[in-house]
């Protein structure tokens, strides 16, 4: 019993005499932020500009759905695994510092392709860069932050995907109409670079109990995860989710140009910013909403983003059908302020049923899965689909159409899998115990 005792009191706090200071918990997750926004903006900057690398390289939709999907997303879920065990037992803030430089590096590297494999090969570092980032961070700021103050704090981590959006949408094809596509890629590697170096020096690690030892094979991890029906259902619910938002999220700017007759830049600028601000609205509120009903149990917020989910998949199908550009505009900012946090809700639910001793590795085998459901078969289904159909106007909704009612599957597992949070977390609990 003493020894349980000790091990309890050294997870809460290791002694003043040997716990070094830590950062201030706003200034870390102010940093990762920010490295997580230039995430998303080299996902999506090659979404902005399909049309002048289409017609330099004469690519069709579906290798371009390759590039946005498979090409990023392989070694992106090959190699996130790996760098979670490590994380689980090593700096999870160099890992993130190191896959931020590698990275950005690949995006400025995107600039010099000079046809369609090496404009692959660029994917492929980039995804393998990124695959340090989310099982990390999401690790870290599980142990700067309390549970009941999770929900708010991953809302504004995911804030990013807005803001990286936005960045990657609107400021490259600002730039490509300046200085032409090529650049837009090397402009935007430059703050990934900076934005590691300074995090390397600021944020300091939190002690872990027993970290270095010797963990536990992967097999009997999945093993008892699989067992785990809310974790199953997270899983499927954020695949399907993601499969059915990013579909939309990679083709919508490209819609816009074909269905309303306007310009990349317009249409990605207009895109990010309806879909951006009110998206970035619903992660707020979200969040703060999320963390009300966890005081309760954790089944409100998962139930909640089920509702939101919902209802936003409802309104992306009408943005994708709108007979207007105006009433494209109008349909977005519901389809934003309901999508914009469905996932605070999932990432809440999950952190909240994993142990920390091998917490990094399972998010990164749940992110593992649900990339490859929703990256890899996402933009490339809806753009297969669309050169099907004649790669046209009409074709890329009839695309689109079949990637978005996803997410109405995906709400049923999200609102399933609440149901059972609390009393599969005392399972594990038991096992660990």
């Amino acid at each position: 019993m003493a020894k349980s005792g000790t091990s309890m009191v050294e997870r809460k706090c290791v002694t003043d005499a040997t716990a070094p200071r830590l950062s201030n918990r706003g200034l870390v997750l102010f940093l990762l932020l920010l490295i997580y926004i230039f995430n998303y903006a080299d996902r999506f900057l090659i979404s902005g500009l399909v049309g002048p690398i289409k017609a330099e390289f004469g690519l069709g939709d579906g290798f371009m759905g390759l590039l946005m999907g498979p090409a990023f997303v392989v070694l992106y879920v090959l190699a996130g695994i790996p760098i979670a065990r490590l994380a689980d037992r090593k700096s999870r803030v160099a890992i993130i510092c190191a896959g931020c430089v590698i990275w950005s590096l690949f995006t400025g590297l995107t600039g010099f392709a000079t046809g369609p494999v090496s404009l692959a090969l660029c994917r492929v570092g980039v995804g393998v860069g990124e695959a340090a980032f989310v099982a990390p961070a999401y690790s870290l700021l599980s142990d700067y932050f309390k549970p009941e103050r999770r929900g708010m704090a991953f809302a504004i981590l995911g804030l990013a995907t807005y803001f990286g959006q936005i960045a990657g949408y609107a400021g490259g094809p600002a730039i490509a109409h300046v200085y032409g596509w090529r650049m837009a890629f090397v402009a935007m590697a430059v703050p990934g670079v900076v934005l590691g170096a300074i995090t390397w020096l600021i944020v300091r690690e939190p002690p872990r109990v027993n970290a270095a030892k010797v963990q536990e094979a992967f097999a009997p991890i999945i093993r008892r995860l699989v067992r785990m029906k809310s974790y199953l259902a997270l899983m499927m619910a954020m695949g399907l989710g993601t499969l059915s938002g990013i579909s939309f999220g990679f083709w919508g700017p490209t819609l816009f140009v074909r269905n309303f007759g306007i310009s990349e830049t317009v249409a990605s600028t207009t895109f990010a910013a309806y879909f951006g601000l009110a998206g970035l609205t619903g992660m707020l509120a979200f969040g703060a909403i999320s963390d009300r009903l966890a005081r309760k149990g954790p089944e409100g917020p998962a139930k909640l983003a089920a509702f939101s989910l919902f209802a936003a998949s409802g309104f992306i199908l009408m943005v994708t059908w709108a007979d207007s550009f105006d009433h494209a505009k109008l349909l977005a900012i519901p389809s934003g302020l309901l999508g914009g946090g469905w996932s605070v809700g999932v990432m809440a639910g999950l952190q909240y049923l994993l142990p920390d001793r091998y917490r990094a590795t399972a998010t990164a085998s749940f992110i593992a899965v649900t990339t490859l459901i929703g990256f890899l078969l996402g933009p490339w289904l809806a753009g297969s689909i669309s050169e099907a159909f004649g790669d046209a106007a009409d074709s890329l909704r009839m695309g689109l159409s079949f990637t978005i009612p996803t997410g109405f599957v995906a709400a049923i597992f999200l609102y399933y899998a609440g149901r059972s949070l609390a009393s599969e977390r005392e399972k594990l609990a038991a096992i660990e115990s």
